[in-house]
């Protein structure tokens, strides 16, 4: 059990409140200050970073580091080679990483940071683009970058103006604009996203049916047509899927039989009763190329809770709803 914190007063609650909106407040102003002042250098700076065939590297000290790996993770997940490196770490051996066919993306609110500087003089006398985001359009890292993206200069939100606040939070709406930017400009799609994020939910929805079978799933439960009623419920039973595929004599699909089915046939002389008697005739069905998203939405809007997966009209996998939302594919 959480222990019970002190209740502070009215009036101070109040405080504490009014303070809270207050940062949130100057927050928004800055990205709106920031939307106000970004001209062509974006633009330039990802001609820049098309240009090159490397990574872009990215660096950055202290919260403007933090900022810097997140802009690098976006990046690479949206179709631009990116990584972080500490500057520091530049000095001491990292700057190999710095190749002749990358691009340097340097951040720092002043752009004066002293561990910056041995990474900027090596981009220089190798020929490596710099694009340097700052406050300072003055500062060391402006003038030594092909492109400076310049920010506009605004009051922290901290109470002494020390802790950085609203220039983080620029920087990191910058580095989302530029990544954007990149994305579009390169005609990232959603399956390539997709390929980028295999893990949780989202990369999930976006693989494919292929992807979701893998190279060992198990084939449908199958009946012909003349099946009758004891091998329906027999199949059915030991595929455990809720459903049953009835083919045609030359191995197409021609009906899907269910557990609602069966349940249903009970009210007519099961002895006489044949899959072809009891199955649903244009049964919904998927092809591998199909992302799982669209499967899930079949399932659905039709308010089902298998369908199969076909080549050439053949069943070669069923999905089961019920599957799906165990494997996190469905929430």
């Amino acid at each position: 059990m959480p222990l019970d914190a002190p209740s502070s007063p009215p009036e101070a609650v109040s405080a504490m409140t009014d303070r809270a909106r207050e940062v949130i407040r100057l927050n928004i102003e800055a990205l709106q200050a920031l939307e106000r002042t970004v001209d062509s250098s974006i633009a330039r700076a990802c001609d820049v970073i098309l240009s090159r065939p490397g990574y872009v590297v990215v660096t950055g000290m202290g919260k403007s580091g933090h900022i810097g790996g997140k802009i690098a993770a976006t990046l690479a997940s949206t179709g631009t080679n990116a990584f972080f490196v500490h500057p520091a770490e530049m000095s001491h051996g990292d700057l190999g990483m710095l190749r002749g066919d990358t691009t340097l993306l340097a951040i720092s609110s002043s752009g004066e940071s002293r561990e910056l500087r041995d990474p900027l003089l090596f981009c220089q006398r190798n020929d490596i683009p710099v694009i340097g985001m700052t406050q300072r359009g003055s500062s060391f890292l402006a003038r030594m970058s092909a492109v400076p993206l310049v920010m506009p200069s605004v009051a922290e939100a901290c109470a002494n103006g020390l802790a950085p606040t609203t220039s983080t939070l620029m920087t990191l709406a910058l580095g989302d604009a530029l990544a954007m930017v990149l994305m579009d400009r390169r005609g990232f799609s959603a399956t390539d996203f997709g390929m980028h994020h295999p893990g949780g939910s989202l990369g999930m929805s976006l693989q494919s049916v292929r992807e979701w079978m893998g190279d060992n799933h198990a084939p449908p439960p199958t009946v012909p047509l003349d099946a009758v009623f004891a091998d329906l419920v027999a199949r059915i039973t030991e595929g455990r899927k809720g459903a049953v595929a009835v083919l045609d004599d030359d191995g197409t699909l021609a009906g899907m039989i269910t557990d609602g089915d069966i349940r249903r046939a009970f009210a007519q002389d099961i002895s006489r009763i044949t899959a072809a008697d009891i199955m649903s005739k244009s049964p919904i069905t998927v092809t591998p190329d199909l992302r799982m998203s669209d499967v899930v939405d079949l399932l659905t809007a039709n308010k089902i809770t298998n369908l199969f997966v076909v080549v050439d009209d053949r069943p070669v996998a069923i999905v089961h709803l019920a599957e799906l939302m165990q494997a996190g594919y469905v929430s």
